[in-house]
C-alpha cells in the first residue's frame, strides 16, 4: 500500500510539471490542444492525491504501524475519529492534506471556468499546479507519509504505536485544522486569478467578481477555523484563554487581515475603478502569507504548542517564497500603467476614503502583529540572544487599531460616495453617537472606569445602532409599500441586495465578538490547593470538592473531582474537571469543566499536591476562572456566518424590465435614399 501511496504522488508530481509546461507553451504558441491537455491534467492531479489520500487514511484507521506516520500518530486504543484525524496531526500528513485540498480547488477552478476567462487561464492553471507542483514536490521527495519504518534491510511491523498528541483528542481538533488549511489553500485562487489578470491585462472587472466570491468562500472557512482554534485552546490547554498570541495563531491571524482588507476594497475597484493597485497588493500579501503561515508551522524558528518539530523543509519554503514574492512584485511594478484609477478622491468625509482608512489601519494591525512575531527571530539573528514578545505588546499595540476599526465598521457603509454633506452625518450618526455616549457616561456610573472597555461598549452600541436602523428604516418602506409584516418586509429588503444586508449582518457579528472580547476587562481567578470535602470561592461562586475520582481505560489514566457549585449561597449543580495521564505517548491533559452562561465558570484540574507523601492528606489544585461575556465570541460566530452566506446568494432584481417580442427578421438590407 505504501508503495502506491509512494507512486501516485510522484505521478501527480510529474503531471503537475507537464500541466506548468502545457498551460504556458499552448498559450504561447498558440496551441488550443496544450491549453486543453493541461487542464485535464489537473484532474489526474485531483484523482492521484485523491489515491494517496485514501491509502494514508486507510492506514491510519486499520493501524498499519508499518508505517513511520502511523507508529508516531496513532495507536490501538484510541478512537476511530482521532485516526482519522492523525491524518494532519503530523508534518508529512498535513502537507498531503494542503496538497490534497489544493486539487480538489485546481479541478473545481478548471472545470467552472473551462468556457470562461480563455485569455488568462492558462497563466490561472500555471500559478494554481505550481503550487500544486511544491507541495508535491516536498511530499515526495522531502517529507513523505509513506516511509516505513525499517531495521537494517528488513520492514518492521511494532505492535502498537505512540498515539495521537493529548491535546489534539478533542473533538474541535477534527474540524479545525481542516476548515484553517481550506482557508489558507482558497487564497491561493484569487492570487492565481489575479497573476493571470496582470499578465493579459484584462479588459474589464469580470475577473474580479469571480474572486471575490472566491475571497468570501475562503474567508469564511479562514475566520471559521480561527475562531474554532481559540475555542479549542479556552476548552483544551487549562489556563483560561481563548487567545495567546502564538506565533501560529498569529500565522492564521495574518491572511485573515489582509484578505479582510482585500474585501472591502474590492468594492471600490467595481463601484469606482478605484484601488486596484491595493486589491493586486493584498490578495498577492494574503496567498504568501499562507505559504508563510505554513512555513512558520512547519520550520522550527518559532516556539508554539502548534508547531511541528523542526525538519529540512524550511529552506524550501525560503526559497518559494523569495522567487515568488520577487516575481509578483516585478509584475505589479511592470503593470502599473495599467493599474492606475478611473477616479480621484474626491473629499475625505465619503466613502471612499473610510474603505482606505479601513485598509490603511488593517494593514497596520498586520504589521504589528507580524512584527511582534518575528522579532524574537530578528533579535537572536542581530544579537545572539532571542528576546519574546509577550501579550501585553499586542494588547497595547492592537486594542487601539481594533477601537478604530469598530468605528470604521459602523461609519463606513453609511458615508455618502464620492462626499457627505453635514446634514447627511447628523441624519446618520446623531443618534447611534448620542446613545454610544450615554451607554458610557451609564457605565461609568456603575462604577466601570476602565476606558478601554468603556470606549469599546460605546463603540458597539454605536455600531449596532447603525445597522439596525439601515435594516429598520428599508424594511419600513417596503413594508408600507407592499403592505406585509415587518419580518417578510425585512427578508425582502436583504434579498434584493444581499451583498450590503449580508455585510451589515457581518459588522453586527463582530459587535458581538467584540463585547465578548471587551468581557476579558472583568475576568477572575484564583488558583488553590484544596482537600477533599474542602472550599473555594471565586466572584458570587462558591465550590465544594466532594470526592477525588481516579480510574483508567486502554487509552489513558485519569483523576477527576467532583465539584458541588453554588452561586450567591444557592446550588446550581456540578462539575467535573479532569486530568488525564496517556499511556502510550507518556504526557498529559486536561478536560476542563466549563459552565457556559453569560459569565463563563471555568474549573481546571491541575494536579494532586502531596501525592507522593505518605501520612499527608492529599490536596487538588484546583485553578478557577470567572469569564464574564466570552459565550459573545461564539455568538458571533454564527451571526458572522449567517451574514457571510447571505452575501453568497445572488441578490433579487431589483429593475424588471418588460419581455421584448420578435416581430420580422429583416431579409435584406434596408434602402437609403439619398
Amino acid at each position: 500500500m505504501e508503495n502506491l501511496g509512494a507512486l501516485a504522488l510522484l505521478l501527480a508530481f510529474c503531471f503537475s510539471i507537464y500541466a506548468i509546461a502545457a498551460s504556458l507553451v499552448g498559450k504561447w504558441k498558440k496551441k488550443p490542444f496544450l491549453t486543453v491537455s493541461a487542464e485535464r491534467s489537473v484532474y489526474a492531479i485531483w484523482f492521484l492525491v485523491s489515491a494517496a489520500a485514501a491509502i494514508l487514511v486507510y492506514s491510519l484507521v486499520s493501524g498499519d504501524f508499518r508505517m513511520a506516520y502511523v507508529q508516531q500518530h496513532t495507536n490501538r486504543a484510541m478512537p476511530a475519529i482521532y485516526k482519522f484525524a492523525a491524518w494532519w496531526s503530523g508534518q508529512e500528513g498535513s502537507l498531503l492534506l494542503w496538497a490534497w485540498l489544493l486539487s480538489n480547488y485546481c479541478a473545481v477552478v478548471v472545470f467552472t471556468n473551462r468556457r470562461r476567462f480563455r485569455d488568462m487561464m492558462p497563466y490561472v492553471v500555471s500559478v494554481l499546479v505550481a503550487t500544486e507542483a511544491f507541495f508535491l514536490m516536498l511530499i515526495t521527495f522531502v517529507a513523505s507519509p509513506f516511509h516505513v519504518l525499517m531495521s537494517g534491510k528488513a520492514i518492521v511491523d511494532v505492535l502498537d504505536g505512540n498515539g495521537l498528541d493529548p491535546l489534539l483528542q478533542y473533538w474541535t481538533m477534527v474540524v479545525h485544522p481542516p476548515m484553517l488549511y481550506l482557508g489558507y489553500v482558497g487564497f491561493v485562487v484569487p492570487f492565481a486569478f489575479a497573476v493571470g489578470s496582470l499578465i493579459t491585462k484584462q479588459p474589464g472587472d469580470a475577473w474580479i467578481h469571480t474572486t471575490r466570491r472566491w475571497t468570501i468562500v475562503t474567508w469564511l472557512f479562514q475566520s471559521t477555523g480561527v475562531l474554532m482554534g481559540a475555542g479549542w485552546a479556552y476548552a483544551v490547554l487549562g489556563w483560561g484563554g481563548y487567545w495567546g498570541w502564538d506565533p501560529v495563531e498569529n500565522a492564521s491571524l495574518l491572511p485573515w487581515i489582509t484578505a479582510t482588507a482585500f474585501l472591502h476594497s474590492v468594492m471600490m475597484q467595481e463601484k469606482k475603478g478605484m484601488m486596484k493597485v491595493w486589491n493586486a497588493v493584498l490578495v498577492s500579501a494574503t496567498f504568501f502569507l499562507c505559504i508563510f503561515g505554513t512555513f512558520l508551522t512547519r520550520s522550527g524558528i518559532v516556539s508554539s504548542v502548534h508547531a511541528f518539530s523542526q525538519g529540512p523543509i524550511g529552506k524550501y519554503f525560503v526559497s518559494f517564497l523569495a522567487v515568488g514574492v520577487a516575481a509578483t512584485i516585478y509584475l505589479i511594478l511592470d503593470r502599473l500603467e495599467y493599474l492606475k484609477s478611473e477616479a480621484q478622491l474626491e473629499s475625505v468625509v465619503s466613502r471612499e476614503s473610510s474603505f482606505l482608512f479601513n485598509n490603511l489601519i488593517l494593514l497596520a494591525s498586520c504589521f504589528a502583529v507580524l512584527w511582534g512575531t518575528l522579532f524574537p527571530v530578528i533579535s537572536e539573528a542581530v544579537t545572539g540572544e532571542k528576546i519574546s514578545v509577550d501579550a501585553p505588546f499586542y494588547n497595547r499595540v492592537n486594542v487601539p487599531i481594533a477601537l478604530f476599526l469598530l468605528f470604521l465598521t459602523g461609519v463606513g457603509p453609511l458615508i455618502a460616495w464620492r462626499r457627505s454633506s453635514l446634514d447627511s452625518l447628523k441624519r446618520n450618526f446623531l443618534w447611534p453617537t448620542i446613545g454610544g455616549l450615554s451607554l458610557i457616561v451609564v457605565l461609568f456610573a456603575l462604577g466601570i472606569h476602565k476606558l478601554y472597555a468603556l470606549m469599546s461598549f460605546g463603540l458597539c452600541l454605536f455600531v449596532a445602532w447603525t445597522v439596525v436602523a439601515e435594516f429598520f428604516k428599508g424594511a419600513s418602506a417596503i413594508r408600507i409599500k407592499d403592505n406585509v409584516s415587518f419580518a417578510r418586509a425585512t427578508v425582502e429588503l436583504t434579498h434584493r441586495n444581499t451583498r450590503r444586508y449580508g455585510g451589515y449582518l457581518v459588522h453586527m457579528a463582530i459587535v458581538i465578538m467584540f463585547i465578548g472580547f471587551t468581557g476579558s476587562a472583568f475576568n477572575k481567578s484564583v488558583t488553590a490547593e484544596v482537600p477533599s470535602g474542602g472550599t473555594l470561592n471565586i466572584g458570587h461562586y462558591q465550590l465544594r470538592v466532594m470526592q477525588i475520582q481516579d480510574g483508567e481505560n486502554d487509552n489513558y489514566q485519569w483523576g477527576r473531582l467532583v465539584i458541588d457549585v453554588s452561586k450567591d449561597g444557592k446550588p446550581i449543580g456540578t462539575m467535573q474537571p479532569e486530568k488525564r495521564f496517556y499511556k502510550s505517548s507518556r504526557s498529559q491533559s486536561s478536560e476542563v469543566a466549563i459552565r457556559r452562561r453569560a459569565e463563563d465558570l471555568y474549573i481546571n484540574f491541575s494536579g494532586i499536591s502531596n501525592a507522593s507523601q505518605p501520612g499527608v492528606e492529599k490536596k487538588a489544585v484546583v485553578q478557577a476562572y470567572v469569564f464574564p461575556l466570552v459565550s459573545c465570541i461564539w455568538m458571533g460566530y454564527w451571526v458572522l456566518l449567517f451574514g457571510t452566506l447571505i452575501c453568497l446568494i445572488p441578490s433579487k432584481n431589483r429593475l424588471q424590465y418588460p419581455k421584448t417580442q420578435v416581430v420580422g427578421i429583416a431579409t435584406k438590407h434596408a434602402t437609403v435614399e439619398k
